[in-house]
């Protein structure tokens, strides 16, 4: 077998030292890592849509608050705006049997309504989030680690060659083109993570914008027992 046959990924690891497959091991961990939230967050996004719009549905053609609560009782909270219509009415149904008992309490109904929206606002606003660091941390990262494994990669390599004195462009090449694997690997790891983090942003963007009009209109119906806004 020459030379020519042997030079390859598996060639390229086999001659690498601890840092090299340190520097590997960080990216697959990246890859897995930025694939397991794409796919959890994927899946999550899909059936919030299909739960939230079914809820909005129920909610502006309910009859009452009642059956409102009744659908809630039954099937849970499962999506952003039942999670918050529950806390809401549950907020507005506290006040009027135990008034203002503690500090987080004080003002009239609609102020500790008012708190309460705001509360589940940054708690689903958190949810929403969530991933969406590590998701830009491994696309902003991922080509250096893969860059510095070929400049690793290519040091090595090129010492390698000093040494056994051949200088010739084959002998140059193929260990050179071997280390540039990982520059492209970083770039593999990258891409699908930023991909998915701008996906899942904008998604989360327009989610924000029907949230807070959902609670504008929550927050004035509580207040005039109306609709009120856009549903």
């Amino acid at each position: 077998m020459n030379a020519e046959t042997t030079l390859g990924f598996s060639h390229f690891i086999a001659q690498s030292d601890a840092v090299g497959k340190t520097l590997l091991a960080i990216l697959v961990l990246m890859s897995v890592v930025s694939w397991v939230i794409l796919a959890i967050k994927g899946l999550t996004l899909v059936l919030r849509r299909g739960r939230s719009r079914a809820f909005l549905d129920f909610f502006w053609n309910a009859t009452s608050l009642d059956a409102v609560a009744a659908e809630i009782a039954t099937h849970g909270a499962p999506d952003p705006f039942s999670h918050l219509t529950s806390h809401a009415m549950h907020a507005q149904s506290h006040h009027a049997r135990y008034g203002a008992a503690r500090l987080e309490e004080a003002g009239s109904a609609s102020d500790f309504v008012t708190r309460t929206i705001k509360k589940v606002l940054d708690e689903e606003t958190t949810r929403l989030d969530n991933g969406l660091a590590v998701l830009a941390t491994v696309g902003a990262t991922a080509p250096f680690v893969g860059l510095f494994g070929t400049v690793w990669g290519v040091y090595h390599a090129l010492v390698a060659i000093g040494m056994s004195g051949a200088g010739t462009l084959d002998k140059v090449a193929g260990p050179v083109g071997e280390a540039l694997i990982m520059t492209a690997f970083g770039l593999f790891v990258a891409i699908p993570a930023v991909l998915a983090y701008n996906a899942f942003n904008r998604s989360n963007r327009n989610t924000y914008a029907k949230f807070d009009t959902f609670a504008h209109d929550l927050h004035d119906f509580f207040a005039t027992g109306s609709r009120v806004g856009n549903k």
